[in-house]
């Protein structure tokens, strides 16, 4: 019999949210996998845990995952754990739980922090509907497109950012998404955790002139849906409706579908649009 994955996460700042549940997981597997074992040795001693561990982090989670996926079909235990919250989001124990799938290897969870709930919760903008983008990436291209992508987002919007990246994250947010309510919140669970509820110019002008400190989660709100529609209206008008009508044609809709959507686009009747186009 294989043995079973557990996703233990751990504190995000606070030790005190250690589950009861984690430390016995952590206390009965054969082996953990830890992103940093240096890191990580700190919280196993401080809840006297003996259990071995072994590397897995970005720059192994390939050949590592063999490695590990082999442990688990020969039986073992084994927890893994990020450096803080939940492994496999935004993470690569993703890598691994995947593997697990394919493998018919049993995962199993062991919740816990988080710091894109935490944020969410502490922020007061919707709840309900929230996209979660994590670390924004670093390569110019891709970092573009997905703020682009982000410009229209209707639901809020929670990136993580360090605090020497933090100026130009927000100067570059509010280039491409505008002005918008922002919730920023520093340190969460530590000491010293703050949450501000600001806008992304007051943000950038408040820093402008205090150097940001540590870890930063932002919740930024989403586009209403009205601003979308009126820039959808907009966008229509720009364009000639015959050519508005053949693009719906073009897609495989009937010329009578096609009108309709134009229509409705356009926030006319059908009517109007047979018109013009007589």
């Amino acid at each position: 019999m294989s043995g079973i994955l557990y996703l233990c996460a751990t504190p995000i700042g606070n030790l005190s949210d250690m589950t009861f549940r984690c430390v016995d997981i952590l206390k009965s597997v054969d082996l953990i996998a830890a992103e940093d074992t240096r890191n990580s040795i700190k919280l196993l001693n401080h809840f006297d845990i003996k259990t071995p561990m072994s590397s897995y982090h970005e720059h192994n989670k390939v050949e590592k995952a063999f490695y590990l996926i082999n442990q688990l079909k020969s039986g073992k235990n084994i927890a893994l754990i990020s450096d803080a919250g939940m492994p496999a989001i935004s993470d690569p124990g993703q890598v691994l739980v995947n593997m697990c799938h394919e493998n018919d290897i049993a995962v199993r969870i062991i919740p816990g922090a988080s710091a894109v709930v935490c944020a969410v919760a502490l922020s007061g903008l919707e709840s309900g509907r929230f996209c979660f983008e994590a670390f924004l990436p670093k390569d110019k291209k891709l970092r573009r497109r997905i703020l682009n992508d982000l410009a229209n987002e209707s639901r809020n919007i929670v990136i993580y950012e360090a605090p020497h990246h933090l100026k130009s994250t927000l100067l570059e947010l509010y280039n491409i998404l505008g002005d918008r309510q922002l919730a920023i919140c520093r340190e969460l669970t530590k000491k010293h955790e703050q949450t501000v509820i600001t806008t992304l110019s007051s943000a950038i002008e408040h820093y402008n002139n205090s150097e940001p400190k540590g870890e930063f989660v932002l919740v930024i709100s989403g586009k209403s849906f009205d601003e979308i529609d009126n820039e959808n209206i907009q966008d229509w008008q720009q364009i000639d409706i015959a050519d508005h009508v053949k693009m719906y044609e073009d897609s495989g809709m009937s010329r009578k579908d096609a009108m309709k959507a134009a229509a409705k686009d356009r926030g006319v009747s059908k009517s109007e649009i047979y018109k013009a186009l007589l």
